[in-house]
């Protein structure tokens, strides 16, 4: 058996795709999984996922944190995440369909809490959830503020980040404290984060 076989060299991606830059929001990362359950259907989800049933169709919904499952509960949950997602199943259902959706847990009493009374999940995906907006028992969701989208330009992610700096957040308009930007390349599938605590503009670090 030989030890040397073929190994292809990746295929290069573009630079000049597009982007989407947003807000980077300092909460907590969270997702929630929500999938259909049919007659047909073994039930392989983890055993603290909650159902609901929406228009005779049954739905589990699971909620996570960057690291973990998660449940309400103290010590379970995440800044209140979880209990969130179960009180609000059927309106996550409706609003956000079947899928895994990525966003921010932030607002009151997380991390810079942005002067906010109270809580808001914001979407990564701002493509799919562009038309996103309600408000579900004591938090919005929404999808992250677009600051630009269209062909990668370092001009324009500069411009981005400088108007942050000077005119203050876009998700929680007068809070003057924004943490910075993030880049989603679009042929790469990947997100970079550049933060202005460190006035790090030129550093680009992979989410």
């Amino acid at each position: 058996m030989t030890t040397h076989e073929f190994t292809a060299w990746p295929k290069t991606p573009r630079l000049f795709r597009t982007v989407v830059v947003t807000e980077k929001l300092d909460g907590t990362n969270a997702a929630i999984h929500i999938s259909t359950v049919t007659h047909d259907t073994h039930w392989g989800f983890p055993a603290e996922s909650y159902s609901v049933a929406v228009d005779g169709q049954r739905y589990v919904l699971t909620a996570q944190s960057r690291s973990r499952v998660i449940t309400p509960g103290k010590g379970k949950d995440n800044f209140g995440f979880a209990g969130w997602v179960y009180e609000n199943a059927e309106g996550l259902v409706r609003a956000l369909g079947t899928g895994v959706h990525f966003g921010e847990w932030w607002g009151s009493g997380i991390q810079r809490g942005y002067g906010l009374t109270d809580r808001r999940f914001s979407l990564f995906n701002t493509d799919r959830h562009a038309d996103v907006n309600v408000r579900l028992g004591s938090a919005i969701l929404e999808p992250a503020p677009v600051l630009y989208q269209g062909e990668f330009s370092e001009r324009a992610i500069v411009r981005a980040l400088e108007s942050l700096k000077g005119l203050g957040s876009v998700a929680a308009p007068g809070f003057m404290n924004p943490e910075g930007i993030c880049v989603w390349h679009s042929q790469t599938r990947q997100v970079f984060k550049v933060t202005l605590d460190n006035n790090d503009a030129g550093k680009w670090e992979t989410a």
